[in-house]
């Protein structure tokens, strides 16, 4: 049984950076897809959305349109870490942001993956 642990949220002011970490334990996930969620204040668990997505190999990365040049996803499958740098930050980036890992390629639906850490806390505020 796989685990995932997030860490590096907090809060940071509008333009700032923050760099997210997502560290695996239990089992493999060298082989998996790897990606990024975020849940908004006031939205349901439902309703999460696609922030980015990383192939098991790293070389194919996928962004949501609203983090496409902002946010960067990597991983290091030696340390079983995946890392989501976020810079110039918005208000609309505040958001509990969860890692999450799938068999076979990254996906931009949540309901596809069958692992989740327990969400970091992102709040972007002045």
């Amino acid at each position: 049984q796989g685990q995932l642990v997030e860490s590096g949220g907090g809060l940071v002011q509008p333009g700032g950076s923050l760099t997210l970490s997502c560290t695996t334990s239990g089992r493999s996930f060298g082989a998996y897809a790897m990606a990024w969620f975020r849940q908004p204040p006031g939205k349901e668990w439902e309703e999460r959305e696609f922030v980015a997505g990383i192939r098991w190999s790293g070389d194919t990365t996928d962004y949501a349109d609203s983090v496409k040049g902002r946010f960067t996803i990597s991983r290091d499958n030696a340390k079983n870490t995946i890392y989501l740098h976020m810079n110039s930050l918005e208000l609309d980036d505040t958001a509990v942001y969860y890692c999450a890992a799938r068999a076979l390629l990254p996906s931009r639906r949540s309901n596809d993956y069958a692992y989740w850490g327990q969400g970091t806390q992102v709040t972007v505020s002045s």
